[in-house]
């Protein structure tokens, strides 16, 4: 299974409308890929709150069809990052559209842990819900994007739901780059899954960007990272890794917490 990771540039001098024609120009190249995963809220810039309100789209806006064309065109199943989703009732969320080959859309995930500290994000979206993964024909992918990084609860639903591939689109400031490392290894190794941790580069509403996307394999090796600037990080994953890894260090089985009441 091959998947490629899309680290785009969020250049605040290049308009959402021309920056999703390219990204979709891009998605389009990747069609030796089975999975494409873009960075969150990449439209717009994950830290440039005072744009959300007049950017905000309906999920089946200009970024929904920009993206289920060029899955379609790739002939590949995507994870198109996140958008500001206003919702009919008025609120916003920071939402994750997931398309299959066909151009269809299979999922969309609400980000749950929404950053800031009673600023930005965190008052600025409403919060879901719904713990999400998606069935591809070789594995399933668990949905999470950027601040849920740092809560382990989310990954261990998302494994006992039957993920084995955790999928994180975020828009991570460079200057915690140290942390974005450290956990995306940690959600690997304590989960026995994949992790495929797609960030954005370049600066917005003057915020360093982490770049760094990286993939993790079920033993928190790291099998590919990108550099600081925009790029295209491709790999090939065995999709019966995880499993293999499970059986032959069989940690997940020896849980205590969170299943009832621990032996004594």
């Amino acid at each position: 299974m091959r998947a490629s990771l899309i680290q785009i540039d969020v250049n605040p001098d290049e308009s959402p409308n021309s920056r999703r024609q390219r990204v979709a120009s891009l998605v389009r190249e990747q069609s030796a890929a089975d999975l494409v995963v873009l960075p969150e809220l990449w439209p717009v810039g994950a830290f440039a709150f005072e744009t959300f309100a007049d950017e905000a789209e309906p999920l089946e806006g200009p970024t929904y069809e920009a993206m289920a064309k060029a899955a379609s065109d790739a002939g590949v199943w995507l994870h198109a990052g996140s958008i500001v989703e206003r919702d009919p009732d008025g609120p916003l969320y920071n939402t994750s559209l997931v398309f299959s080959p066909d151009g269809e859309l299979a999922r969309t995930y609400r980000k749950i842990h929404r950053f800031g500290f009673d600023r930005g994000e965190a008052v600025l979206m409403a919060a879901g819900e719904e713990l999400v993964t998606v069935r591809l024909p070789e594995t399933t992918l668990g949905v999470a994007t950027c601040y849920d990084l740092r809560f382990p609860e989310l990954f261990r639903g998302l494994t006992d739901a039957g993920a084995e591939m955790l999928v994180i689109p975020a828009g991570w400031p460079e200057r915690r780059r140290a942390h974005w490392s450290l956990l995306a290894r940690a959600r690997a190794v304590e989960n026995q899954a994949y992790v495929l941790a797609c960030g954005t580069a370049g600066t917005h509403a003057g915020v360093e960007q982490a770049g760094h996307s990286v993939v993790v394999d079920p033993w928190g090796e790291v099998l590919a990272e990108a550099g600081s600037g925009e790029e295209v990080l491709t790999v090939d994953l065995d999709p019966t890794r995880p499993a293999a890894t499970r059986e032959e260090f069989p940690a997940l089985k020896d849980r205590l917490l969170g299943l009832g009441t621990p032996r004594r």
